[in-house]
C-alpha cells in the first residue's frame, strides 16, 4: 500500500477531478504489476496496474491494492470493479471507502458479490490524506482550499505604497527556493485564486514557470471589472474565471468566464459553490490579505502555507491571522514555511 501511495503521487496535478490513485498487484510478495490513474480521461490505476502484469493467468492467485475504492460505475471509463472480477483477482486491499455518490461502497459490494475476499481501511490514515482534495469535494460540495502567503518578521503582507515601484510588479519577501516551491505547488492544484488589489499591484501572469506542470485554472475576484484587458490575467494563455457583479461582462472580454454574484451577499460560499458546479476539487489562494482573509473568517479553507521571511516593513499591510493548528514547520533556506491544517 506504501508502494501504491507512492505511485498515486504521479498523478498529482493531472488527474483531477478524478482522484489520483495508485493500484500495486502482488503475488508471492513479489509485485507483479503496478499503476497510478492517467491524466484525466485516460484509465485508471487499476486499469494500468492489471494491463502492466506479463502473464495475466498470474492474477488469478494475486492481491490487488489499491489506495481507493474502485469505481463501479461508467464514467469517461468502464467500471474498474468489472475488470477486477473480469480478470478473477481474488484479493483485494482497498486503503479507503469512496465517497461519491455513484461509487460509495458499491464498487466493495461488487466485488463481494462476485466471491472476492475485500479488505478495507488498510493504511487508511494515509490514504484519507492522499485522497484529501477529492474526499473533500465530495463530502463538503467545496474545492479542498490552501491558502498561502508570504509575510515579514514582524507581520506584514506588502509594504506601504511608496516602497512599490510605479509600475505593478512583486515585492518579493520570500527567496527564490520559497517562490520555486509555490510554482510547484501551482502544478499541483486544480485552480489558483486572487483578489482585485492582487492583480493591479503585482500583474501576476498566476502560471507554473520555475517547475514543469500545468498551470491552474485563473480565478479572479473583481467586483466592479477595474482590472483592464492590459494585465496578464487576460493573456488568454489560461483558462481564466472571473467573479463579478457586472452583468454583461463578457460583452467587454472574450474567451472570459465571467461569473455573477452578489457581493453583498457571502463571497468565498458563492464562489465555492461555483467552482464545485465546475468540478474544480482544489483551489490555491495566494491573495491579498483581504481575500485570505474573507477565507478565513468564513472557515472557508483545509491549509494554511505561511512563508516568513527575513526582512521588516516596520509598516505595512498586516498579514492575515488563521486559527489553525501548526501540523508542520520546514525551512526553506533563509525562510520559515509554517503549514497549518483547519481540524
Amino acid at each position: 500500500m506504501k508502494r501504491a501511495l507512492q505511485l498515486a503521487k504521479n498523478g498529482l496535478g493531472v488527474t483531477a477531478p478524478n482522484p489520483m490513485v495508485g493500484a500495486v498487484i502482488v503475488l508471492n510478495n513479489r509485485i507483479i504489476g503496478e499503476g497510478y490513474t492517467s491524466a484525466y480521461g485516460g484509465p485508471h490505476a487499476e486499469v494500468n496496474a492489471i494491463n502492466s502484469v506479463k502473464n495475466k493467468s498470474d492474477l488469478i492467485k494475486a492481491t490487488l491494492y489499491v489506495t481507493l475504492e474502485p469505481c463501479s460505475h461508467y464514467g469517461k471509463t468502464p467500471p474498474c470493479a468489472d475488470l477486477i472480477i473480469k480478470h478473477n483477482i481474488p484479493n483485494v486491499v482497498i486503503g479507503t471507502m469512496d465517497p461519491h455518490d455513484k461509487v460509495k461502497g458499491k464498487g466493495i459490494a461488487r466485488l463481494k458479490n462476485a466471491g472476492c475476499n475485500v479488505t478495507i481501511g488498510f493504511l487508511e490514515e494515509a490514504c484519507l490524506e492522499h485522497h484529501k482534495r477529492f474526499i473533500t469535494f465530495q463530502q463538503k460540495q467545496r474545492p479542498y482550499i490552501i491558502l498561502k502567503w508570504a509575510e515579514t518578521m514582524d507581520g506584514f503582507i506588502a509594504p506601504l505604497p511608496p516602497k512599490r515601484d510605479e509600475e505593478p510588479k512583486p515585492y518579493w519577501i520570500s527567496n527564490t527556493f520559497s517562490r520555486q516551491l509555490v510554482h510547484k505547488w501551482r502544478s499541483e492544484e486544480q485552480a489558483i485564486l486572487v483578489g482585485t488589489n492582487t492583480v493591479l499591484e503585482d500583474n501576476p501572469k498566476l502560471n507554473v514557470r520555475d517547475w514543469t506542470g500545468k498551470s491552474p485554472i485563473r480565478v479572479i475576484i473583481d467586483r466592479n471589472l477595474k482590472i483592464q484587458g492590459n494585465y496578464h490575467i487576460y493573456d488568454k494563455s489560461v483558462k481564466t474565471i472571473i467573479f463579478t457583479e457586472v452583468e454583461d461582462a463578457s460583452k467587454q472580454f472574450a474567451d472570459i468566464d465571467f461569473e455573477t454574484i452578489d457581493f453583498s451577499k457571502n463571497v468565498p460560499e458563492q464562489i465555492c459553490r461555483t467552482l464545485h458546479k465546475k468540478n474544480i476539487i482544489s483551489i490555491l489562494i495566494e491573495g491579498g490579505a483581504q481575500t485570505l482573509q474573507s477565507f478565513i473568517d468564513s472557515n472557508l479553507w483545509d491549509e494554511a502555507r505561511i512563508f516568513t521571511g527575513q526582512n521588516t516593513f516596520g509598516e505595512g499591510l498586516k498579514a492575515p491571522k488563521s486559527n489553525g493548528k501548526l501540523h508542520e514547520t520546514l525551512k526553506i533556506d533563509s525562510d520559515l514555511l509554517n503549514i497549518y491544517k483547519n481540524d
